[in-house]
């Protein structure tokens, strides 16, 4: 939903470095800085609970938020340009906001959904999503908070790229119309177990040795029987009783 304004209130930021930031969301408060138009960076503090509502709503981050700081009745037109969060809790840790004028064009990214169940999903193939967010261009007032793409009459192997996405007026897309692949249908990967290789040769009997290779030195032949010596044995001892 494009056109949605959410008045956010915030307070004066007096301490900086990241042990006061710490100390603010401790306290359940998020610090964040508010960058103008040729003004200086404002930095302010804003309860957690609240910035969620704000984000939370129907344009989510693509919001304009009405900033009020504490104390003052005038209102800045902002957006969200960034934001941090803890890690492993996820809660937000700063964000920075942008002064905007409603009359002048901004550049952010808006998300891509895809509506509808592709045909070629009904046959089995997968449908998948390459690029899930499009640099565009628009009023402040006209960005939309996401892109809806029709795959229903997506077969197997149809590809939908930018240049398929409906033209919305007052929204200029900035990534290239012809290369910027948005959702693709393809066959599912079938994974084939390669099957055991087969040893070439006849099987050998136990003690055989293939074909051309030659038993070690010492374990050619049979071990002499039991009680017959040695070629040569009976001579030396007969030469040492001699002696």
């Amino acid at each position: 939903m494009a056109g949605e304004r959410v008045k956010l209130e915030v307070k004066e930021r007096e301490g900086r470095g990241s042990a006061d930031s710490r100390r603010l969301r401790s306290q359940g408060l998020v610090p964040g800085v508010l960058y103008g138009r040729g003004k200086p960076p404002h930095p302010f503090v804003v309860h957690e609970r609240e910035l969620r509502r704000v984000l939370s709503g129907d344009s989510g981050l693509h919001a304009i938020l009405d900033v009020v700081l504490d104390g003052q009745g005038t209102a800045y037109p902002a957006v969200l340009k960034d934001y941090q969060q803890e890690v492993p809790s996820g809660r937000l840790a700063h964000i920075d906001l942008h002064e905007v004028r409603l009359d002048q064009t901004i550049q952010t990214q808006v998300a891509v959904e895809l509506i509808g169940e592709p045909a070629g999903v009904k046959e089995g193939g997968v449908l998948s999503q390459v690029s899930r967010d499009l640099n565009v261009e628009a009023l402040p007032m006209e960005i939309p908070d996401h892109l809806e793409l029709d795959v229903s009459g997506m077969a197997i192997g149809d590809t939908l790229r930018l240049v398929d996405l409906p033209v919305q007026e007052g929204v200029t897309y900035l990534d290239d119309p012809e290369e910027t692949v948005l959702a693709t249908v393809t066959m599912p990967t079938v994974f084939v177990e390669p099957e055991p290789e087969e040893v070439e040769g006849e099987e050998l009997e136990e003690g055989e040795l293939p074909e051309g290779e030659e038993a070690p030195e010492g374990e050619e032949g049979e071990a002499p029987a039991e009680g017959e010596a040695a070629e040569g044995g009976g001579d030396e001892q007969q030469q040492q009783s001699e002696a």
